[in-house]
Parts: C-alpha cells; structure tokens; sequence
C-alpha cells in the first residue's frame, strides 16, 4: 500500500507538535522562557511561532495565497502567545496542528504544483504542505539544545 505525500505530512506534522510539546515540557519551568544568550529566543516563543505558523500554514494552503499579518504585526502577536499560560499555548497549539492537517489532507494531488506568493518568495503548496513539520523539528532541536545546556 502507498502512502501519498499528503497522508505522510499530515501524521508527520502531528508526531512533530507532539514532539515539540514534550520537548517543551521536559524543560523545567523556570527554564521555558530563558534565553541562553542574549539575542537568542526562548522555548516558549520558539512554541508560540509553530502555534501561530501551523494556523497561517492551514489558511494559505486553503486558500491559495499569503494571509500572515505583516512582520512587526506577526512579531507582537507571538510575543503575547509566548507570554500566555502554558495551556493556553498548548491549545493554540494543538487547534492550528489539526487545522494544518485537514488542510493538507484536502490538498488534491493536482493542486501542488500551486504557486503562492509570500514575503520569502513563491512557494508551491507542496512546499508549503511540508513546511508545520519542518518548522517544528528544527525548533523541537532548538529546545532540546536548551535542555543540554541544563545538564
């Protein structure tokens, strides 16, 4: 049985949110929002940014074109995530992960080819279908290179 490119981001992406959340958990909590050097970010903000992406992810990929807020916009809206109760982040979290799912579930095979205009340059919806998990494994590494630092 084959899987198609869809069907193996999709749970992809979901074993990517879990990851990126047990990362986070494993960092004692006074941690979760310490910077190991100044201009670097924490944990929580690096969770906040797949929060927030994962939902603008599922938006584009819908729609078929760019709809993030402008980056000083985008910037402040992560902040106060990144500021919120850790509930209120893991919800946020976890909605926009399903929501990206479905999205990409729904993507026809005749629609990759799609390109999207975004600030970074134009994307195909394949691209873009891969984007939540690869986004969360690179920060899911981030945190854990926090972790070691605490040992």
């Amino acid at each position: 049985m084959s899987i198609t490119q869809q069907d193996f981001l999709a749970s992809s992406t979901e074993q990517g949110a879990k990851n990126l959340l047990a990362a986070l958990l494993a960092l004692p909590e006074e941690k979760r929002g310490w910077r190991p050097a100044e201009t670097a970010r924490p944990a929580l903000d690096l969770v906040a940014e797949c929060a927030l992406n994962n939902g603008y992810t599922a938006t584009m990929i819908r729609n078929r074109t760019w709809g993030a807020p402008p980056h000083d916009e985008y910037m402040a809206i992560r902040s106060k995530v990144a500021a919120e109760s850790l509930s209120e982040l893991q919800e946020l979290l976890e909605a926009n992960t399903q929501r990206v799912i479905a999205a990409i579930q729904a993507t026809p095979d005749d629609a990759m080819d799609v390109e999207i205009d975004t600030p970074y340059g134009i994307m195909t919806i394949a691209q873009s279908i891969g984007y939540p998990y690869w986004n969360m494994s690179y920060h899911e590494g981030q945190i854990n290179y926090i972790a070691s630092m605490l040992d």
